[in-house]
């Protein structure tokens, strides 16, 4: 076999293992509705069932009205927030794939810090009383004593 039919076969090869892993996340995608995570509607984080009950405490919650999941769960920076989603999402994906997620489901400190901003971002005004700057400066966050706000239980 001369070097041009090797590299001819090479490339066969190549594009065959592409046009399949291609294929492959494309039917993945839609079936596991990943188009819908790139919307702002609540209802997407239910297409996982684990987090069926996040949605409905959420749901009714006090913050159901003025926020979504994206508000308190991306960071704001348009970058950030793709970024942060596609790594919630594989990780999310490669969690329950291979069945090592906890249930119940526990937020990332990652996370965790992007809720905190989101919680000062829109009430920051209030945490200049002291009843709110000295629990923050032991370390303290906002769902130390406000745990049911986002999500109600």
């Amino acid at each position: 076999m001369g070097p041009k039919i090797k590299t001819s076969l090479l490339v066969v090869i190549l594009l065959v293992l592409c046009g399949f892993a291609i294929g492959l996340g494309s039917v993945t995608f839609i079936y596991g509705q990943g188009y819908s995570y790139l919307l702002d509607d609540p209802k997407a984080c239910v297409n996982c069932h684990i987090m069926r009950d996040q949605y409905d405490s959420w749901s009714k919650s006090s913050h159901h009205a003025v926020a979504t999941c994206n508000s308190c769960h991306t960071p704001e920076n348009i970058y950030f927030k793709y970024i942060n989603k596609v790594d919630n999402g594989f990780m999310h994906a490669l969690k329950f794939t291979t069945g090592t997620f906890k249930d119940p489901i526990r937020i990332r400190q990652h996370n965790f810090n992007i809720t905190m901003q989101a919680c000062l971002k829109c009430h920051g005004d209030i945490m200049s009383s002291t009843l709110h700057q000295d629990p923050l400066r032991e370390g303290r966050s906002c769902v130390a004593c406000h745990r049911e706000v986002g999500h109600t239980h």
